[in-house]
């Protein structure tokens, strides 16, 4: 097990490049993500609001959905106001410290949401499937219990991704070509035996991931089964309308985890690796309501009738 040199590590910082090298795009990059920034605070707070005050909105798969922009909403405010920071200020400096807080609150959102969707996919499931026992395997004791128990997987993977973290030590100042600290970024940046922590990241990266996908496909494989099964056309397009938001919100979330670990890491990806890194943590938070708006019919009635009584 690695120690850490405290003296060095506190010395040691990191200079985010982020978008610098393209200095005529710096106002129109503040002004794009700004303006995501401040979509994603109004869709995940309305969102939020909207369900918590409509009485027709007090089911599982709403409660699921408030959670989902909850974590939505803290992910966005982790990442887009230093990354608006770097693309104003000259002085691009991070602290090791700095950066180690801002991954582990950012990883903590990102393993509770893979949890939350498949959790969402369990939901649509017993619905689908099972729709006389909806209110015995989805009651709101369970409906706690799972929410629970995804910021509580959240947080563990957290402190021992962090921990792994905190084991290693910094020796200089390293030049970072990202606007945020993600584990691989801040790892780069250890000058003593790295090992120990890939293989931690290895584990609970394939696990995770792995884990929560197998739930989603074989929900969705007995969704799909089911709805198959239904002779009324309507009955099979009203079956597919409640999973469409939520396949769509599972696409955009896992695509770009992939398109990133696949993308090979050399000079020439540098660029497309950042777009991705800037759709994942940026982009993502703000589509989430905007896709269960505009696709979910009960949240577009509520929102209209707050509006016409405004």
């Amino acid at each position: 097990m690695v120690t850490t040199d405290n003296n060095q590590s506190t010395a040691a910082m990191f200079i985010l490049l982020g978008f610098s090298e393209y200095p005529q795009l710096k106002v129109p990059l503040f002004l794009l993500f700004f303006t995501i920034y401040a979509v994603s605070v109004l869709g995940n707070v309305g969102m939020i609001v909207i369900i918590k005050i409509s009485p027709k909105l007090q089911t599982p798969m709403y409660f699921f959905l408030k959670h989902l922009s909850f974590v939505d909403l803290c992910y966005s405010t982790i990442v887009v106001p230093k990354l608006l920071e770097n693309l104003i200020s000259e002085d691009r400096t991070i602290s090791i410290k700095a950066c180690i807080t801002q991954f582990s609150f950012g990883i903590t959102c990102v393993m509770t949401e893979m949890v939350i969707l498949a959790v969402m996919a369990y939901d649509r499931f017993v619905a689908i499937c099972y729709p006389l026992l909806y209110t015995v395997y989805v009651s709101q004791k369970c409906c706690v219990l799972l929410v629970t128990v995804a910021y509580s997987w959240g947080i563990i993977n957290s402190i021992v991704l962090t921990y792994s973290l905190l084991i290693v030590s910094f020796c200089e100042t390293k030049i970072i070509d990202n606007f945020g600290c993600e584990y691989s970024v801040i790892l780069y940046a250890s000058c003593s035996d790295k090992h120990f922590s890939e293989i931690i990241l290895s584990f609970i990266a394939n696990f995770n991931i792995l884990s929560t996908l197998s739930i989603i496909l074989t929900s969705y494989i007995f969704i799909f089964v089911t709805i198959f099964k239904m002779h009324s056309s309507s009955g099979r397009y009203k079956a597919l309308s409640t999973c469409a938001s939520h396949l769509t919100a599972v696409t955009i979330f896992y695509g770009p985890m992939f398109f990133l670990y696949c993308i090979p890491n050399s000079k020439n990806s540098s660029l497309l690796v950042k777009l991705g890194s800037v759709f994942y943590t940026v982009v993502i938070p703000m589509l989430n309501p905007l896709i269960y708006s505009l696709r979910n019919k009960d949240v577009k009635e509520t929102f209209r009738k707050l509006m016409y009584f405004k």
